[in-house]
């Protein structure tokens, strides 16, 4: 079970933290990947980061800004939100699957719940 939080209101420029709190044995040997939607579009992806935490990969349009993290004594993975654009208001979710690493939603069996990130003007 994946809990997010964190979300909240920010202006542009801004920075929020967002965590994911996991339940269950053998965390450190999961995937871990932070995708967000907006309505009517389909899940995005945002970052991911691999068990071990050796690598870790984003998308374009967040890279430079954001950075994922994993804390394997807490179960938690965390994503660092900075220099936000009014582009990355979203609900964000955080995803697990058992040494998975991938860009795309279907690839990862267990979900958080979503927490909402909204970026004004």
């Amino acid at each position: 079970q994946l809990q997010a939080s964190g979300g909240g209101l920010v202006q542009a420029g801004g920075s929020l933290r967002l965590s994911c709190a996991a339940s269950g044995r053998a965390f450190s040997s999961y995937g871990l990947g932070w995708f967000r939607q907006t309505p009517g579009k389909e899940r995005e992806f945002v970052a991911a980061i691999t068990w071990g935490g050796v690598n870790s990969y984003y998308a374009d349009s967040v890279k430079g800004r954001f950075t994922i993290s994993r804390d394997d004594a807490k179960n938690t993975v965390y994503l660092q939100m900075n220099n936000l654009k009014l582009e990355d208001t979203a609900v964000y979710y955080c995803a697990a699957d058992w040494r998975t690493i991938a860009r795309t939603a279907d690839a990862y069996a267990y979900w958080g719940q979503g927490t909402l990130v909204t970026v004004s003007s």
